[in-house]
């Protein structure tokens, strides 16, 4: 069998293309990882045994030098201003290749939008017209559109590791927040056996959409402390949360993220996760419970 190439490796938020690779790996089959700068990510999976290509996907001749020898691709990367341009080198240096299945990570906000509806988030954007590409390109393709990752609501939720109230401007909206290691779980399952989920759209939620003080409730028992939502006005949490160090274009993300969080547009719930592996969602509390448990090592 030939390698799957994952991209996007070595990234922040949930390290989802970590966890693929991990989870082809323990499935035994080859992988190839291509990785972004991160060495240390790099040099810990050559120790594993994965293939490892340094590269970037602007660069045309990286990508070259990924595809080649591989069939089936999961295209993912990091929050960019430069996201549709890794997608056209993607998708032109993919069809170049005659690649079998490509498993493109999009989100689920995508599904609200066409070409009448938007939102002012650059990065939503630009995923709704990297799913154009794709289309476009005529390749083998699924999409996967997750709601907001556990990690990403933690890490905009953060000042609750101090006293417990989880200051967000969501209002009194729902939202269903899915773990990054099941995103990469149900990306595997496709990668594994991608036949029947060619032309596909999966979108994938948590095990149920929630209201923010229910939510604060699983972080209770998942933190064994007990945890309050206050509803904050957007600019008192954006004074205090404002990411330090993230470009314009992530800054605009993460704050429409939240204005989007407020008009209830997070509300959703599928099943696809459980059709794709067979089991449910891990819950917030299992989740937080998990995460407190590394903290403390």
């Amino acid at each position: 069998m030939k390698p799957i190439l994952v991209t996007g490796v070595g990234g922040s938020v949930g390290g989802l293309g970590q966890k693929i690779v991990g989870d082809l790996s323990d499935a035994g089959v080859p992988v190839r990882a291509l990785v972004y700068r991160n060495k240390d990510v790099a040099r810990e999976l050559e120790r594993k045994g994965t293939e490892v290509v340094m590269g970037n996907l602007t660069d045309l001749h990286d990508v070259h030098r990924a595809i080649d020898g591989c069939e089936r691709l999961y295209f993912g990367m990091s929050v960019s201003e430069k996201y549709l341009e890794a997608t056209v080198n993607v998708a032109a240096v993919a069809k170049h290749h005659g690649l079998k299945a490509l498993v493109n990570m999009s989100q689920m906000t995508v599904s609200q939008m066409s070409i009448t509806e938007t939102t002012s988030s650059p990065q939503q954007k630009l995923h709704w017209l990297s799913e154009q590409v794709f289309n476009w390109s005529g390749l083998p393709v699924v999409h996967v559109r997750p709601t907001i990752f556990m990690e990403a609501f933690y890490f905009m939720a953060k000042p609750i590791e101090g006293d417990g109230k989880m200051r967000v401007p969501f209002g009194q909206a729902r939202s269903s927040p899915i773990a990054a290691s099941d995103v990469a779980l149900a990306v595997s399952r496709i990668l594994l056996n991608p036949a029947p989920h060619i032309g596909k759209i999966y979108q994938l939620t948590g095990p149920q959409s929630q209201t923010m003080d229910e939510i604060a409730e699983q972080y209770s028992r998942g933190l064994g402390k007990r945890v309050i939502y206050i509803d904050t006005p957007f600019e008192e949490w954006w004074t205090e949360f404002a990411p330090e160090g993230f470009s314009p274009h992530a800054r605009e993300h993460v704050a429409t993220m939240a204005a989007l969080h407020k008009q209830n547009r997070y509300d959703r719930y599928t099943e696809d996760f459980k059709q794709l592996t067979g089991r449910d969602p891990i819950t917030i509390e299992k989740w937080v419970s998990a995460m407190a448990k590394v903290k403390a090592r």
